[in-house]
């Protein structure tokens, strides 16, 4: 239920309000940015909501249930508070929307209509679109470990255990050629087999990259594709390091990595063709089907 002080709701009732939006957006790395669809700054709570009229909001979209609400809006990438290279390094990935309703004659009027996070900010050229999903999307997160046959760690991390400063585990490179937007040549990777650094980490160590980070979508030979582009364009030279992927199988955890004894998944847990087998024939010793 949405709060409303009584002398607001009496404003509202006398007509007396002039009405503006304002969207506050808090990413993750605690940056707030401020933005309205009114002709001039708002601010109210320490934050200043300049305008932005290239950026516009669909309906919202909530109920009474648990199901989480959503909206969609869309805008520009040169409007001052939205960066392509943010945008492509995923900074805005998750951040957390909040929408007022604000008598911008009096501030201190005004209700909050609407919270959730961006769930997907994708750009086309200089255009930018994003999905909006309520907080109660938040009730759909996994909490706590799944039982399922696929590890749950990340490789590398201290549940995992493996070592990724291990030669064997990570190179170091340089960009030796530019076959796409995501795709390049690189030196030190062809002496490891294909598929070794897919699911990996790249780590740029030069260039306007420098310090981010870029998933490999695929590794054969001496060739990496990214998964997404980069924020800022690879140069030939741009210096790397790369570390090996996983694919959170029992298999590979023991072949790649030697790891199992720290494997994090259940890997003979019972499948559906379990549940779905007839009766074994024979006599039932208490042994394997037959």
């Amino acid at each position: 239920m949405r709060e409303m002080s009584d002398a607001f709701a009496a404003r509202l009732a006398a007509g007396e309000t002039m009405l503006c939006a304002c969207w506050r957006f808090t990413r993750a790395d605690g940056v707030v940015f401020g933005a309205t669809d009114h002709d001039r700054a708002i601010s109210f709570e320490g934050v200043t909501h300049e305008p932005a009229a290239g950026l516009a909001a669909a309906m919202f979209e909530s109920g009474s249930g648990l199901a989480p609400g959503r909206c969609a809006i869309e805008g520009a990438v040169s409007l001052g508070f939205v960066a392509e290279a943010d945008i492509d390094a995923g900074l805005w990935d998750g951040t957390r929307v909040d929408v007022w309703r604000v008598d911008w004659e009096a501030t201190e009027h005004r209700v909050m209509i609407w919270s959730g996070r961006l769930s997907e900010v994708t750009r086309q050229g200089l255009a930018f679109s994003a999905e909006l999903v309520s907080l109660k999307a938040d009730l759909e997160r996994q909490i706590g470990r799944v039982y399922s046959r696929a590890c749950d760690a990340d490789v590398g991390d201290t549940r995992c255990g493996v070592d990724l400063d291990d030669p064997a585990f990570r190179a170091e490179g340089v960009v030796t050629h530019l076959t796409g937007e995501r795709t390049l040549l690189a030196s030190a990777v062809d002496s490891f087999e294909a598929g070794w650094f897919t699911g990996g980490m790249l780590t740029w160590t030069s260039g306007a990259n420098a310090g981010r980070k870029s998933r490999v979508l695929r590794h054969a030979e001496n060739e990496i594709e990214l998964a997404r582009q980069t924020a800022s364009v690879v140069e030939i030279g741009d210096a790397f390091v790369v570390t090996a992927g996983c694919d959170r199988s029992f298999a590979m955890c023991g072949a790649r990595f030697g790891n199992r004894a720290n494997f994090r998944g259940f890997p003979h847990m019972p499948g559906p063709e379990a549940v779905l087998a007839g009766p074994a024939s024979g006599a039932n010793d208490g042994g394997r089907r037959v």
